[in-house]
């Protein structure tokens, strides 16, 4: 058995195990994090934007063939939009948006691993929470912190960081 090994204890197995150090270790995972977070989030506001312009086409067809019925669903959907997006990216297998995959980045949990689903809508959340609140101030918190990170990716137990050359 090597060292990594760690049995399961439920019926889902674990993912493997990466000591909680070695990503916190890596100055290198983070060298730019922060400016590179700013342009991705830019690329990932212009790929919504064209979406959700694709979802007012659509809502206002569907509303019209409707007669104005399905509008409030439509608009309950449509506010599920971004969250959708943002959930679906982060907690798929390339752990990033579209912004984040152009700018080499990539979300991970604590300890290395790669977020699941549940843990992208937390994040995701706590993203537009903390946004909202504070009217994107908020987002100057990952000036000062050393590692590039906001509030939402502290209460998540997340990290932003480059991906690694080759992955």
């Amino acid at each position: 058995m090597s060292d990594n090994y760690r049995p399961s204890r439920g019926l889902v197995p674990e993912p493997p195990y990466v000591p909680a150090g070695r990503i916190d270790d890596d100055p290198a995972l983070y060298a730019g994090v922060t400016g590179r977070r700013l342009f991705a989030y830019l690329i990932d506001l212009g790929v919504l934007t064209g979406i959700l312009i694709v979802y007012k086409i659509m809502l206002g067809l569907l509303t019209i063939v409707s007669f104005g019925l399905l509008t409030p669903l439509l608009v309950l959907i449509g506010a599920a939009i971004p969250i959708a997006y943002h959930t679906l990216t982060i907690g798929g297998a390339a752990s990033a948006t579209l912004g984040m995959r152009l700018f080499g980045l990539e979300v991970r949990v604590w300890n290395g691993g790669k977020p699941g689903y549940l843990q992208a809508l937390l994040h995701t959340a706590a993203f537009y929470v903390t946004v909202s609140f504070t009217g994107g101030l908020i987002l100057l918190w990952a000036l000062f912190n050393n590692r590039g990170r906001c509030l939402h990716d502290i209460l998540c137990g997340t990290l932003v960081v480059r991906r690694p050359l080759g992955g």
